[in-house]
């Protein structure tokens, strides 16, 4: 908090002096014999103006008495300062500022306590403990509330697009998918041609349509693809598409196509293998790791149960997938072996085998030492994502027949 605070001043102190120093230096400026001149000058000008603007008849003689007198009381104010003593002005002078002063930085603290963060300048100590159980419950008050006054503000500047991929996006982290839709539609509007953008919307679309492709997100999908052919996010969708309508072949092409563009060891590279694995067609992407001397023979998988705790039930719905995945504890980051469940198979008894894999060459029975975790995913993807669900990781190795998932409340 101190050098937040500390900061804060030093960035106030050069402004007030900006915006005081008029006040604080009237006095002398009132004194000085040019500025008389000037002054006089300046107001005779205007008399003389007035004059003509009399003469014109384009003013009225009641406007003329009026003008008249107003830059007569100019004359004696501004341009005979020291028939008034210095020392009486100087005070009212620095109380002026003080007024300014003050009304500056309390409207400063007020705009920050009710547009900022001020919990932010609570130190460290004081701050209260974030536990397992989860993050400051008016965290997510606060984000509501931030997007609904980006959503006011689109809705006075509708030709931003920056300001409606923010808030396009914000409603997606938020699992609100049919304002998410909307706010896509807007941007797609203004910038048509981008792939990501595209893609995104598709994707988000789809889950308006309990996570159905087919139509208008699969229309969307087709135009990101003409628009940028390798856009790996399009690509994964559209093989997802063709997956849900039995053409396997389309689906296997769109999905090594992914995996030929995704980063090497990216969540897009775990995503495409895992959608070849459980397609059974090969993946083409290039091995990120060298798999270790093969385990004793016959330790080829492992099996356990997993169970969802009852009071996570209503946070999910039956379709919602479940992946059951195997890892090296010490080796390469992409799945082993996966399994793809949904909710309502909960609860089952699984088995991870080498049939499993996202390589042929690298199996689970390869390494000794493996982490087991399930997930509930709510996009039905690889990739993890806000919202979904997942269970503590548990160390086994090939062979092990009784390891137990649950997955809890955070």
């Amino acid at each position: 908090m101190n050098g937040f605070v500390f900061a804060a001043a030093v960035m106030c102190a050069p402004v007030l002096w900006l915006l005081l120093r008029p006040l604080l230096s009237r006095r002398d400026m009132t004194a000085s014999p040019q500025a008389d001149q000037l002054n006089l000058a300046v107001l005779r000008d205007q008399l003389r103006e007035l004059d003509a603007d009399r003469e014109q008849g384009s003013i009225d003689p009641e406007a003329y008495a009026a003008a008249r007198r107003e830059l007569e009381q100019r004359v004696t104010e501004d341009v005979h300062p020291a028939t008034r003593p210095a020392a009486a002005a100087s005070p009212a002078l620095r109380w002026q500022a003080a007024v300014v002063s003050v009304a500056l930085v309390a409207g400063a603290a007020g705009l920050y306590a009710t547009l900022g963060t001020p919990r932010a300048l609570v130190t460290p100590d004081a701050a209260p403990a974030v536990t397992g159980q989860g993050l400051d419950p008016h965290t997510s008050t606060e984000a509501e509330a931030m997007v609904a006054k980006l959503a006011e503000r689109m809705a006075r500047e509708p030709q931003d697009p920056n300001g409606w991929a923010l808030l396009a996006r914000s409603y997606s982290a938020m699992g609100r998918f049919v304002a998410a839709s909307g706010a896509y539609a807007r941007l797609v509007a203004l910038i048509p041609d981008d792939a990501q953008i595209l893609a995104d919307y598709a994707d988000v679309l789809a889950m308006t349509q309990n996570q159905k492709l087919d139509g208008e997100p699969e229309r969307l999908l087709a135009r990101a693809l003409a628009a940028d052919p390798k856009n790996v996010k399009a690509l994964i969708l559209s093989g997802d598409a063709a997956f849900s309508r039995q053409d396997h072949a389309t689906a296997a092409l769109r999905w090594q196509a992914a995996l030929a563009n995704a980063a090497p060891g990216s969540e897009f590279a775990q995503m495409a293998r895992d959608n070849l694995a459980h397609l059974g067609a090969p993946s083409v992407g290039p091995a990120s790791a060298t798999a270790p001397a093969p385990a004793a023979a016959g330790a080829a998988a492992v099996s356990g149960s997993l169970e969802l705790d009852p009071a996570l039930r209503d946070q999910v719905s039956d379709t919602d997938t479940v992946f059951i995945v195997a890892k090296a504890a010490d080796g390469p980051r992409f799945p082993l072996a996966v399994l793809r469940k949904q909710v309502r198979d909960l609860p089952l008894r699984f088995t991870l085998d080498d049939s499993m894999g996202m390589m042929p060459d690298v199996k689970l029975s390869q390494f000794d030492k493996l982490i087991i975790t399930a997930r509930i995913s709510k996009s039905g993807n690889a990739i993890a994502a806000p919202g979904d669900l997942e269970s503590t990781p548990q160390s086994a190795k090939p062979g092990d027949a009784s390891i137990q998932l649950r997955i809890r409340p955070k």
